[in-house]
């Protein structure tokens, strides 16, 4: 076996940390049932207060992938197709580079169209399992989808299928659920809530099945395990807002025999994760990551910044800009257009049923005022949400008042605190690009010069010393080699969500990504360039006993 340690890299959808393991940490959580998780966690390394990026998946991930901060690299807006700077790549190809198997089962959503020499198969049946040889270390990826905040809504037969796997001793009832005090208590929260546990048993259950899995092959102990969130649940204060709700996640990693099961406590980042696992399988991390290692190849565990830094920014069409920074202890966030609802039209969720209650019991509230009578369907918390504009400044105790449900920006006995993460704040935006404050036309024309996307460079090939030599010479681009000829592409047309995620276009040719000189083969072989956010380039062709063909 490899001496380099495999990944097994999981992740699911718009869940905050509701699993058994962070009972007594996060409000809430001993109500989930998620007994591999919390075996996972017991031999793991439970990380108690680690945070997004975003509180929107495709800025989140866009976070984890790269190792950056969205704001640094265009990726803050849910969602664009992002030109990043040209050092910026998917974490997975260095390890790929490296010799590493790197599959992806099979979501996406990186922010960027992902080029097909990051991973070696990036598709449903990806897996493990298909690697090229047993000796070969891997990068496994599943994404599930089963807690996605869509399932929520779903018609109960479907909501029940989806389910399938939940014991009736695990099921939820909505009568008994305890719901966040930003909720109003009707049928319609009580209903997603208890619902919203149940899909995170059926989670459960299924990364059971991929732990499983692991341990038939006798991999288990060669194996680091991450399990992590996008961000938070997919209802209102949660998903979509700069909140402890919407960017607190659940983190697990075990590593046996070299991770002391345990807790930390210190605040880390997601995109920690990205210069984590490549210092783990011994790779350098590149300078340009915005974030650092958690533990090094040994195991041992590294001091983390202690601060973690998230934004929310254009979502779909409506247009925010809030800016967030949390400390051990305390949230300050940043809303820079305090005139604007922290709960804007968007069309997607305010299809959903908490939000049309939400939005139902704002306007009979309405009707209460227009008859002379005091609103009181709603607490002064959950009017907030709906409320036409907020505070530009909010400060919250977390430890005290992990809901944040009091404001403590006003209060002259918190002055220091804030000052304080105003400054941390100030400095991280000094320190890091901010191309949210950017119109994003600006930015777009920056990225697609009179809307025309940039074309990769052609490579260039040579035989040196008789072996296979290739170079690019658009910056940042990776070049990758197929003995597949051209064919009719199996999906030209990509289907919208595969579009909108970046999905690999499947061109029915099989990617290999070039890494240094390669020894002369006996069948014609096809080079391509790519540059993310740029078209790939043309293809070279090399013929066996023909001479080289150049770009």
């Amino acid at each position: 076996m490899d001496a380099r340690p495999n990944i097994l890299f999981i992740s699911t959808h718009d869940i905050s940390p509701h699993l058994g393991a962070y009972s007594g940490v996060w409000p809430g959580a001993d109500e989930a049932s998620t007994p591999n998780l919390d075996a996972l966690a017991e031999r793991g390394l439970l990380f108690e207060q680690a945070f997004a990026a975003a509180p929107v998946c495709a800025p989140s991930r866009s976070a984890i992938m790269t190792g950056c901060y969205p704001t640094a690299i265009g990726t803050m807006h849910m969602r664009t197709k992002a030109v990043p700077p040209p050092e910026v790549a998917l974490f997975p190809q260095y390890l790929r580079a490296a010799g590493y198997y790197t599959t992806n089962n099979w979501f996406t959503d990186f922010q960027v169209d992902t080029p097909p020499t990051v991973f070696d198969d990036c598709s449903p049946s990806a897996h493990w399992r298909n690697r090229p040889s047993q000796d070969t270390p891997f990068f496994a990826a599943f994404h599930g989808m089963v807690t996605h905040e869509s399932q929520i809504y779903t018609p109960d037969e479907v909501f029940a299928a989806a389910t399938s796997h939940v014991l009736p001793e695990q099921r939820h009832s909505p009568e008994k659920v305890t719901l966040p005090p930003y909720y109003p208590d009707t049928a319609v929260f009580r209903t997603a809530w208890a619902r919203y546990l149940d899909l995170i048993s059926e989670m459960d259950s299924w990364v059971g099945r991929l732990l499983r899995e692991l341990d038939e092959d006798g991999l288990a102990d060669d194996t680091i395990v991450v399990f992590w969130s996008d961000h938070g649940v997919g209802m209102p204060r949660a998903k979509r807002w700069a909140h402890e709700a919407g960017l607190r996640e659940p983190l697990i990693v075990r590593w046996p025999a070299v991770i002391e099961p345990g807790r930390r406590e210190d605040v880390v980042e997601l995109l920690d994760l990205a210069p984590t696992l490549l210092t783990a399988a011994g790779l350098p991390v590149p300078d340009h990551m915005h974030g650092e290692p958690l533990f090094d190849s040994g195991g041992r565990q590294l001091p983390s910044k202690g601060l973690a830094f998230g934004v929310r920014d254009r979502m779909n069409e409506a247009h925010d800009r809030v800016r967030t920074v949390r400390d051990d202890r305390y949230r300050y966030i940043r809303n820079l257009h305090p005139d604007r609802s922290e709960m804007p039209h968007i069309d997607y969720p305010d299809h959903t049923s908490t939000w049309t209650e939400l939005r139902r019991l704002a306007v009979a509230e309405g009707a209460q005022l227009a008859r002379g009578v005091r609103p009181d369907l709603l607490s002064p918390l959950q009017r907030s949400m709906t409320a036409p504009a907020r505070s530009a400044e909010e400060l919250y105790d977390i430890g005290a008042d992990p809901h944040e449900t009091r404001n403590l920006a006003q209060d002259p006995e918190y002055a220091a605190v804030l000052g304080r993460l105003r400054n941390a704040l100030d400095g991280w935006l000094e320190r890091f690009d901010d191309l949210g404050a950017l119109p994003e036309e600006e930015l777009l024309e920056r990225w697609l010069p009179g809307g025309i996307r940039p074309r990769t460079a052609a490579a260039t090939v040579d035989l040196v010393d008789g072996r296979i030599v290739a170079r690019c010479a658009t910056d940042g681009a990776a070049i990758g080699w197929t003995a597949d000829p051209p064919a009719v592409p199996v999906d030209a047309e990509p289907a919208p969500l595969a579009e909108s995620i970046g999905s690999p276009l499947a061109d029915g040719r099989r990617w290999q990504l070039y890494s240094g000189p390669m020894d002369v083969i006996s069948t014609p072989i096809w080079f391509r360039c790519f540059r993310i956010g740029f078209e790939p380039s043309d293809d070279v062709e090399l013929q066996p006993g023909v001479p080289v063909s150049r770009a």
